[in-house]
């Protein structure tokens, strides 16, 4: 596999001086008078390119008395450098003499100051190219002018290796990363379907998890005494081991568990690419990708504190189902476009409320045309004026999506008034939250209790939950098993939960923490997508020139021989 080979070093201040001579003068070669070390190393041992009497150069002409006595002076930090290639990689890339890694380092010396953390105008560099039989190398010193400036990390050595290894294999790394990129992106697009299933199933799964359920409650009381803002990054060492303790329990879910394990494979596959050794994988708590559902299970934690009533009922039917012959799959645009003209002909004809009705969710829906709210609000107000409960209270839901909440109470409340349930149900999550109407609670029961006793799943759902944790109502078990028995009857899964776990001793206030946690982390899945490659963009001139490069080379057109590279790091 063709790769630069990169190793580092350090010298204290004051011995550079005998480091330069070493690598400038080692035996082998025609030696100048005086200097020993590694400058003479670098510049005279056997195999190196002598110029002017030694081998070391530099972005100027090198005086190599000279370079020692300043390297010599020098009371900061000297690095040592070694960039080494296999002889055949050497020989067809043009690295097989000075010249060739002279025109490489001067072209890159600001970003190899930058990843040093030298400024460029300081930045001091010597080297010496040795034509070793199996690996030809130069040897390298640098320097800062400022003695105090410089700082080589792990990430400043990898940004090194990547910015030469690019631009000794760019011709290769172009082709390559075609391949790979293609390769890579049938991958993903498999890992998508298989994360876009997991995902659904994770928003649809009810996770029964006690020991997330008791990591919740613990968490809960120990948010009682935290003051100021309850994020992650604020919490005290203690209560962050919690949260994390949370998140990797989360992470065993099996839906959890294969999502993350199919992002790491990804992972894996993408960095094999351009790194020598594996990633580590781990855990979920950990992966700064994920972060996100640190906070979630915060916030999770404190509206569990606080007793705040959730209801579950994003996936739950909010309206009269339509069996119109708009919703028939294989109605053509043209054919959905006549009965829209058809139906507006009847409605000028003196036509009924239910047409307004219908052509409000048309256009609302956009089923043959382009949505348009303007178009739904007009015909639902046709429709409700005409006292059509069923447009009363998709007008009151169109004005509330639009945060025109005042104007859509008005409307609820004729719609639950002519025997609208779902109107019902709206009114009471709105006098419970207190949001464009003033709080009540009671009136809040009432509505959930209209809405249940017309055979409203969700509100049966909701009045159980009320009994069974005795908020806004004095706690009762018996109405809470008939409510939630009612709600499960017509398949309503969480209602079935908390039947299932009545009888056990456990917190039902905590009973759907690990569910809604998992909904959430079901959403940082869908919004952290798996990692891309970095990729070369390449054009289609640039393309065609290297591929006439390839057959100058003795390379057939289609000739895909695999070639494996150190890249960009990540």
């Amino acid at each position: 596999m063709p790769k630069l080979i990169q190793k580092s070093g350090f010298i204290k201040p004051g011995k550079a001086a005998g480091y330069i001579g070493y690598i400038a003068t080692r035996d082998g070669v025609e030696k100048l008078p005086g200097p020993e070390g590694y400058m003479e190393y670098m510049a005279m041992r056997p195999g190196a390119e002598r110029h002017d009497g030694h081998g070391l150069f530099s972005s100027q002409p090198v005086d190599l008395n000279a370079v020692m006595k300043e390297a010599e002076r020098h009371t900061g930090p000297v690095w040592t450098l070694i960039y080494s290639l296999r002889r055949e990689d050497a020989a067809r890339l043009g690295y097989d003499n000075a010249k060739g890694w002279q025109m490489l380092i001067k072209a890159h010396q600001v970003e190899l100051a930058t990843a040093m953390k030298i400024p460029p105008e300081q930045f001091r560099w010597y080297a010496a190219y040795h034509d070793e039989v199996e690996h030809p190398h130069i040897h390298m010193t640098v320097w800062a002018d400022d003695p105090k400036q410089g700082f080589l990390t792990k990430e400043g050595i990898k940004a090194m290796r990547s910015v030469l290894t690019n631009s000794i294999f760019q011709d290769e790394l172009y082709s390559l990363y075609q391949r790979k990129d293609i390769s890579y992106k049938e991958l993903t697009a498999q890992a998508r379907m298989s994360l876009r299933e997991l995902v659904q199933e994770m928003e649809n799964t009810i996770c029964d998890s006690p020991a997330i359920e008791m990591q919740m409650v613990q968490l809960a009381r120990s948010l009682k005494d935290v003051t100021g803002k309850k994020v992650y990054g604020y919490l005290k060492k203690t209560l962050k081991a919690q949260v994390d303790a949370i998140v990797d329990e989360l992470a065993k879910v099996p839906q959890v568990a294969e999502c993350y394990d199919i992002w790491n494979r990804l992972r894996d596959e993408l960095e094999s690419y351009y790194k020598d050794t594996p990633r580590q994988h781990l855990p979920l708590s950990q992966q700064k990708e994920f972060k996100a559902i640190k906070n979630m299970v915060i916030q999770e934690a404190e509206s569990l504190r606080l007793g705040v009533l959730t209801f579950e009922d994003n996936q739950m039917a909010d309206e009269p189902p339509d069996n119109t012959r708009f919703r028939d799959p294989d109605l053509s645009n043209e054919d959905k476009r006549s009965v829209i003209e058809m139906l507006e002909r009847d409605w000028e004809d003196g036509g009924s409320a239910s047409i307004a009705y219908q052509l409000g969710r048309i256009w609302r829906d956009g089923l043959g045309v382009i949505p348009d709210d303007e178009k739904a609000e007009m015909w639902f107000y046709r429709a409700a004026e005409s006292r059509h409960s069923d447009a009363q209270y998709a007008l009151a839901k169109l004005l509330q999506n639009q945060r025109r909440i005042i104007e859509a109470i008005p409307w609820y409340e004729q719609a639950a008034e002519n025997g609208n349930p779902f109107a019902s149900y709206q009114l009471g999550k709105l006098y419970l939250s207190g949001e464009g109407i003033p709080k009540n609670e009671t009136r809040a029961v009432e509505h959930f209790t209209n809405a249940a006793e017309q055979g409203n799943a969700q509100a049966q759902y909701i009045l159980g939950k009320f009994y069974l944790l005795g908020q806004e109502v004095e706690q009762d078990y018996a109405k809470a098993e008939h409510w939630l028995s009612q709600a499960a009857g017509q398949g309503h899964a969480y209602a079935q939960f908390f039947l299932d776990h009545m009888e056990e001793d456990r917190d039902p206030s905590a009973l759907l923490c690990a569910t809604r946690l998992l909904c959430s982390m079901a959403q940082i899945i869908r919004d952290t997508p798996p990692p891309a490659p970095p990729g070369i963009h390449i054009d289609r001139k640039r393309f065609q020139q290297l591929m006439e490069k390839k057959i100058a080379m003795g390379h057939k057109p289609d000739d895909h021989e695999e070639q494996g590279y150190i890249g960009p790091t990540m």
